[in-house]
């Protein structure tokens, strides 16, 4: 029985082509970061290349962020919220509570299907200072306890030039709002 979370050869030379590709391409999001040093790492790691894959495939456009104690970190630099992800309430509790008209997926239950994390506030921030995204689209963000434990969910746009963190019961969805991801390798 073949590995759900393994790509095969084939796959996985696509997609370190498109990785490679992109992260040439984008230079200034990781400047001090050697893709030689990237590759490798993925290459010891194929279940976060599946990962990748998954972020790639729902319309991510994963690339790296930073690079720190060792740790590379790749964000979802796509314009607005992937795609692939949209139409999504909250976490799988939000999904069960809801009676009528319930989406199909939560972003929570869907990272953790990927293998990859929501982006937290400060990373969602992070991701804002390095390219500005969600212009016309929202993402979800992992939210505190705290907040969460009282019904609402955290999510994050740009409009007007700048960005904003917004509050939302967790059960709500629309078809402009998905989720963030980011990989740490």
């Amino acid at each position: 029985m073949a590995d759900l979370r393994k790509l095969t050869n084939e796959e996985s030379r696509h997609l370190l082509s498109v990785l490679k590709t992109r992260f040439e391409s984008y230079m200034y999001r990781h400047e001090d970061v050697v893709w030689r040093d990237v590759e490798g790492r993925l290459n010891s790691y194929p279940e976060k290349l599946w990962s990748l894959g998954e972020m790639e495939r729902t319309g991510g456009e994963p690339d790296v962020a930073a690079e720190a104690d060792g740790t590379i970190v790749f964000y979802d630099f796509s314009p607005e919220s992937p795609e692939g992800r949209r139409k999504v309430c909250y976490d799988d509790e939000a999904l069960q509570a809801r009676k009528k008209n319930k989406p199909e997926h939560s972003a929570v239950g869907m990272a953790e299907e990927m293998g990859v994390e929501l982006m937290d506030e400060a990373q969602y921030r992070q991701l804002q200072t390095i390219e500005t995204v969600d212009r016309r689209t929202s993402s979800w963000i992992r939210t505190p306890e705290d907040i969460r434990g009282q019904g609402g969910a955290l999510f994050g746009d740009h409009r007007y030039g700048a960005m904003f963190i917004y509050h939302n019961g967790a059960e709500s969805y629309y078809s402009a709002r998905g989720f963030r991801a980011l990989l740490k390798i």
